[in-house]
């Protein structure tokens, strides 16, 4: 693909408007040509023009100051580091302070708590680990230890994001340990964005808590996310959105081409905990692109995919790269919001691959054929999500459309949030063939709405607004009363 320049905006298609019963006034498309703000006075819709969606959110000066103090030299200085290890095999030596999975951990653990110590007790580093009994690609008895940095929110501390990268690496053979698998894109990429992004937010208050995590076991079969992502079900937290960064080292795909100004974002629609009665409900209302996880990847482009960036975020609605897995989907299984960003093409030379030079090609996943500016964007990609959504208030809980009365119109409730800033709502709808949100009705500091729209012929929306004009990621609204 060519090379795009940094900031080019997605250009989805011109929404169209319904033929009856629209809320959208003459008056209001008048605005929305002329450039106003997208979102209108309480109870009209304004649509989205200039080619965005109607939900996006510009990086406001705190954003912009965050994301330009990540640093690509740190983050290459990771990667390099964590590929000195030799290997950092799921079953490699654990108590060698120079070589293998053991010496990694220990080294993120001291770096994490290095960031910790300038937080002013806000953030914290530790060791989560448990004994894996023998099963698939795990012969004997092996601990699993994953590195978790928690920065506690300052306002609505039990709302919770974790983002996350693999530590563990792999060569040719998957049981192979003792060979060197320096994993320098697949995973220490993930982990250098992880453990930067710690950095950065450590001097700072978000208002919910941001979990920055590192987890071993990936190559062996997601062993330490979904001994996280169970930890984090079984206590309850309140986990409203994650993403793991897996393989976001390089820009260069197998054929030499280069995009360096796209990140692929997979985001699944149906979602794997879905059960069969809310599968019968979906199958009756549709849905089927609307699950909280594609809400969270809209948000990804809403709020991530802009000049302060420098990045186009491509959304592919899968849950994976095609018949593959990575960490997020211990955290589907268990019903929480969850996507992964992967580099735009890989180049399977540098993955998966025992090191060596065969008719004069280098094979082997090694540092030098990373982009580290290119890794530092995806970062601030992240940063931007991340931040957001801690920053705003949650997403908008038990949102469902009326179906007590058949009538044309449609009325959305939702409950009111706790947040002490939350301003207000805003109902979002669109047609049903539109991939993104096209209109947006601001509804004020209540809980229903009723909009002259029929609920048969178009999608709607509910998200939260607080004092600072940031918003929440969508709520889908089920049929209730």
């Amino acid at each position: 693909m060519p090379e795009q320049p940094a900031g080019t905006p997605r250009r989805p298609r011109t929404p169209r408007m319904p033929r009856r019963r629209t809320v959208l006034t003459s008056a209001a498309a008048t605005a929305a040509i002329a450039g106003v703000p997208l979102v209108a006075p309480a109870g009209r819709a304004v649509a989205a023009s200039g080619g965005g969606a109607a939900t996006a959110q510009a990086p406001d000066r705190e954003l912009r100051q965050l994301l330009k103090e990540i640093d690509a030299d740190r983050i290459e200085a990771t990667v390099r580091r964590l590929a000195a290890f030799g290997t950092r095999h799921t079953l490699s030596v654990q108590d060698d302070p120079e070589r293998g999975i053991g010496a990694a951990r220990d080294w993120i653990l001291a770096e994490m708590r290095t960031y910790a110590a300038v937080s002013g007790g806000r953030m914290t580093a530790e060791l989560q680990s448990y004994i894996q009994e023998p099963a698939s690609r795990i012969p004997v008895a092996t601990r699993i230890t994953n590195v978790v940095a928690t920065l506690r929110g300052s306002v609505t501390p039990d709302r919770v994001y974790v983002v996350a990268g693999h530590y563990d690496s792999r060569v040719t053979d998957v049981m192979d340990a003792t060979s060197d698998a320096p994993g320098a894109d697949d995973d220490a990429s993930g982990v250098a964005l992880v453990m930067e992004l710690a950095r950065v937010m450590a001097k700072r208050r978000p208002a919910a808590t941001i979990v920055f995590t590192a987890v071993a076991g990936e190559e062996q079969g997601l062993y330490g996310s979904r001994y996280a992502a169970t930890r984090f079900k079984e206590a309850g937290v309140d986990v409203q959105g994650m993403f793991t960064n897996d393989i976001i080292g390089s820009s260069r795909a197998d054929d030499g081409t280069r995009d360096p100004y796209a990140v692929r974002l997979f985001a699944e629609g149906v979602p794997t905990s879905e059960t069969p009665a809310q599968a019968n409900t979906r199958r009756s209302v549709g849905g089927e692109n609307d699950s909280a996880t594609r809400q969270l990847a809209r948000f990804v482009s809403d709020v991530g995919d802009n000049d302060a960036t420098g990045m186009n975020v491509r959304v592919v609605y899968r849950r994976d790269r095609y018949l593959r897995g990575g960490d997020h989907i211990p955290f589907l299984e268990q019903g929480y919001p969850a996507a992964r960003f992967t580099e735009p093409a890989e180049d399977f030379a540098h993955q998966h691959q025992d090191v060596r030079v065969e008719d004069g090609k280098q094979y082997g996943d090694l540092p030098e054929f990373c982009d580290f500016d290119y890794i530092a964007r995806v970062a601030r990609v992240n940063g931007a999500v991340l931040w957001t959504l801690a920053q705003a208030p949650g997403t908008p809980r038990e949102a469902r459309i009326v179906t007590s009365n058949l009538t044309n119109d449609t009325e959305l409730k939702w409950t009111l949030g706790t947040e002490p800033d939350l301003a207000g709502y805003e109902v979002v709808w669109r047609e049903t063939t539109e991939p993104e949100w096209t209109h947006v009705i601001k509804v004020g500091l209540k809980t229903t709405h009723t909009v002259d729209l029929s609920k048969d012929n178009v999608f709607f929306g509910v998200r939260a607004v607080n004092r600072d004009g940031k918003r929440s990621p969508v709520a889908f609204p089920m049929p209730g009363n």
